[in-house]
C-alpha cells in the first residue's frame, strides 16, 4: 500500500513539474543603477512579461561591475552604458554581439548657489576646469560605472590629471545615481548624472542643472547576449527573447513612451533588423 502511494505521489508530481517550471522561467540581466534608479525597468519589464511570459531578475550594478558579473557567467544578458568597456566585452569572446539600444545624455548637476559661477554653460570641459580651479565640491560615484567612465574622460579632456589634483573638494563615494544625487545634495556639490535618474530623482529642492547640451555629454546604452560558449549556464533562448524585444519596434516604442512629468527619459535608437 506504502508503495502504491509513493509511486502516486511521484506520479502527481511528474504531471505538474513542466507548468510549474514553465512558470518560473526568468532570466538574470545585469544593468546600470541609472536603467533601475530612473523607473524604466519598472516600466518596461511588466510590458516584456505580458509579452513573452517571462520574469527577470536584474542585478544593478555600475557598468564595469555589471560587465565582470557577466564574465563570472552569472547573468544571461548585459544592459549597460560605457561603449569602450562594451566592445572589450564582446571582443574578449564574453558577449556574442553588442546592439545600440537608446540614449539620453548626461548632465552637470550642482547646487543652486552655484559657487562655481558654471550654470548655463554648455561647455563641460570648461565648467570643469573651473570646479578644479576654485576647488568646489564635487562628488564622483568612484565605482567603475559608465557615468563614473565618462566622468573621467571628461576631466581627461579637459586636462585635469584628476587623481593628481584632487583633494578634499573631491569626494570618491563608490556608489551608485542616487546616492551620488543624495550626497551631492547634502553637500552643497557638483556632480555628474544621466539624465534619466536625475529626472527620476525626488530631491531636487536644492539641486539644479548648472551645464547640459554638450555633444561630449551624449550617453548611449547597448545590450549584449553572454556567450554560451564561454558560459554553458547562460539561458540563450530566453535572454534573446529579452534582446529581441528591446530592440524590436514593439520595445523602442516602449522605452521611448517612459515619461516622467511628461519628460522622456531614454530615447531609441536600434538599428533595424531584418
Amino acid at each position: 500500500m506504502i508503495g502504491r502511494l509513493t509511486f502516486v505521489l511521484a506520479f502527481c508530481l511528474s504531471a505538474i513539474a513542466p507548468s510549474g517550471a514553465k512558470a518560473q522561467e526568468f532570466i538574470t540581466i545585469a544593468s546600470t543603477t541609472s536603467t533601475q534608479d530612473s523607473g524604466l525597468f519598472d516600466y518596461l519589464l511588466p510590458r516584456f512579461k505580458a509579452k513573452t511570459g517571462l520574469d527577470v531578475k536584474v542585478i544593478a550594478q555600475g557598468t564595469g561591475q555589471a560587465l565582470d558579473t557577466a564574465r563570472r557567467g552569472d547573468v544571461d544578458v548585459v544592459f549597460v552604458h560605457a561603449k569602450p568597456q562594451e566592445e572589450k566585452f564582446v571582443a574578449e569572446g564574453q558577449g556574442v554581439k553588442r546592439f545600440d539600444v537608446m540614449y539620453n545624455d548626461f548632465v552637470l548637476i550642482g547646487p543652486k548657489s552655484d559657487p562655481a559661477g558654471i550654470k548655463g554653460s554648455k561647455d563641460i570641459l570648461a565648467a570643469l576646469k573651473t570646479i578644479q580651479t576654485k576647488t568646489a565640491p564635487f562628488v564622483s560615484r568612484g565605482d567603475k560605472s559608465g557615468t563614473h567612465a565618462a566622468e573621467l574622460a571628461l576631466w581627461q579632456q579637459a586636462g585635469v590629471d584628476i587623481a593628481a589634483r584632487k583633494g578634499p573638494w573631491y569626494r570618491d563615494i563608490g556608489q551608485g545615481m542616487g546616492a551620488a544625487l543624495n550626497t551631492a545634495k547634502a553637500m552643497g556639490a557638483y556632480v555628474l548624472s544621466d539624465r534619466g535618474t536625475w529626472i527620476s530623482f525626488k530631491g531636487k529642492d536644492d539641486l539644479d542643472i548648472v551645464v547640459e547640451g554638450d555633444k561630449r555629454l551624449f550617453n548611449q546604452y547597448g545590450v549584449i547576449l553572454v556567450n554560451p560558449a564561454k558560459h554553458p549556464d547562460v539561458k540563450v533562448a530566453l535572454g534573446q527573447a529579452f534582446v529581441d524585444y528591446v530592440l524590436s519596434p514593439e520595445g523602442q516604442a516602449v522605452i521611448a513612451g517612459y515619461k516622467i512629468g511628461g519628460l522622456q527619459l531614454f530615447f531609441p535608437n536600434a538599428e533595424p533588423r531584418e
